[in-house]
């Protein structure tokens, strides 16, 4: 079956990261558009209207938008490669969870811990570590979130591994102390191909979130 995939993202989005791994770990070839989101495309514009964000996956002419949703669509679609999501409805009703954990908690006060300054900043990093050890609580000794399998939850956070060093630089953080186990869990995805052929390299997203920053500063001045 010929199929026709487009990923419209940016090389910096860990939620853009999310649809490559999942699309990698399927075997799937894809053409990967990135986007400037200061000056958006009109393709992008036409295929997901109502946010205007990257994500968006391109299957044979049809969008799929929101990253979530669309690894679960790759899974559903491509349900003989490598699934993603367990076969048991409470298992993957708790994957679900998860990975809507992640969506929900670690996006908004990881970015304030590279960010923001002062309080703010100290306030963001208390509450990202928070979270990240309710999820060495979940992930217990397995080595993955889903037990021997590589699946959504982990398809989830992992692409939030590359902000780690920024958030170190930019904070008294140490998440491979306060954090071990999840930087262990890190570790071992890094050693996929599918995870290792995706995220960019830590310090040249921390260089660019730092670019980001005095750019934003300069705009309020």
């Amino acid at each position: 079956m010929g199929e026709e995939l487009s990923l419209l993202g940016l090389w910096c989005s860990p939620f853009a990261m999310r649809v490559m791994i999942a699309l990698r770990e399927k075997g799937l070839e894809f053409e990967s558009v990135e986007e400037d989101l200061s000056n958006k495309s009109p393709l992008l514009l036409k295929m997901n209207p109502v946010h205007k964000q990257v994500p968006v996956l391109i299957h044979n002419g049809k969008p799929v938008c929101e990253s979530i949703i669309i690894v679960q669509y790759i899974d559903e679609v491509w349900s003989d490669r490598a699934p993603l999501l367990p076969s048991d409805p409470y298992l993957r009703a708790t994957a679900r969870f998860w990975a809507d954990y992640v969506d929900k908690k670690i996006y908004s006060s990881g970015k304030l811990v590279w960010g923001a300054a002062g309080e703010v900043q100290e306030a963001a990093k208390k509450e990202v570590i928070k979270c990240f050890k309710v999820l060495e609580t979940e992930l217990g000794d397995k080595p993955y979130f889903g037990g021997e399998a590589f699946g959504l939850v982990d398809v989830s956070l992992i692409p939030f591994y590359s902000w780690f060093y920024a958030m170190e630089k930019c904070s008294d953080a140490n998440l491979s102390h306060d954090c071990a186990k999840l930087v262990s869990w890190a570790k071992r995805c890094m050693e996929r191909e599918s995870v290792s052929n995706t995220l960019p390299d830590q310090y040249k997203i921390y260089t660019f979130f730092m670019d980001l920053n005095n750019k934003l500063s300069h705009q309020k001045v």
